[in-house]
């Protein structure tokens, strides 16, 4: 699972590959500017050096379109496991079995996390945007127990009213994930209908209609 030592691996990372970018740069002057930044854009997000960028800069290119969520269904159709539980920020425990006949949107997150605060407003307005009697947000923070107060301090900062969620427990194998933000979608039937690693843009219609499109009648 991601950690601050990742995060300052990846600042290292990115001024590798500033490196050799400026270099492919200055022999590809010929094409579009707008084409090799997605290209550079590519290359940081899936090469984890994207922590390493500021958080203005990180939102801004949010919004090229780029980073824009790709809801698809995993090649290997996974059942999820709901026996496992959840505590919100004032302690009270949820059984996530709670949750289940509910579509389920399911995010990994921490506040120290660069990426994870990049997305948090795309999330914030989908969660604004649709039937949250039908979905269930599930926004599971990874930062230590000592830190719920940071926890708190930062989502109060930042106006969020997504419901916020740290383990009670011991979480099933899937949500041990290598890297944050990482994202599930969760059909009613229990099985998992997208997954999404690294930071991305939820607020674009295409995503609110994959998620209405699963929420049970």
């Amino acid at each position: 699972m991601g950690n601050p030592e990742d995060m300052e691996k990846g600042g290292k990372l990115w001024k590798a590959w500033d490196t050799i970018l400026r270099k492919v740069l200055r022999s590809t002057e010929r094409i579009r500017p707008w084409l090799m930044g997605i290209v550079i854009l590519v290359v940081l997000r899936y090469t984890g050096a994207l922590a390493g960028i500021s958080y203005v800069t990180g939102r801004a290119l949010m919004y090229t379109g780029a980073m824009d969520a790709n809801p698809s269904e995993p090649l290997v159709v996974k059942r999820f496991n709901y026996n496992f539980r959840i505590q919100d920020l004032n302690g009270k425990v949820t059984h996530v079995e709670s949750l289940k006949n509910k579509t389920i949107f399911l995010n990994i997150w921490a506040t120290w996390c660069g990426p994870c605060r990049m997305e948090m407003p795309s999330i914030q307005t989908l969660y604004s945007q649709v039937d949250t009697s039908k979905v269930a947000f599930v926004m599971l923070s990874v930062d230590r127990p000592q830190d719920i107060d940071k926890i708190k301090s930062y989502i109060k900062d930042k106006a969020f009213t997504f419901p916020v969620f740290t383990p009670a427990g011991t979480l099933p194998n899937l949500l041990q994930v290598r890297s944050i933000p990482t994202t599930f979608v969760i059909a009613p039937d229990g099985k998992v209908a997208s997954s999404e690693s690294g930071a991305s843009n939820y607020d674009t219609p295409e995503f609110r209609k994959f998620l209405e499109s699963l929420i049970a009648p």
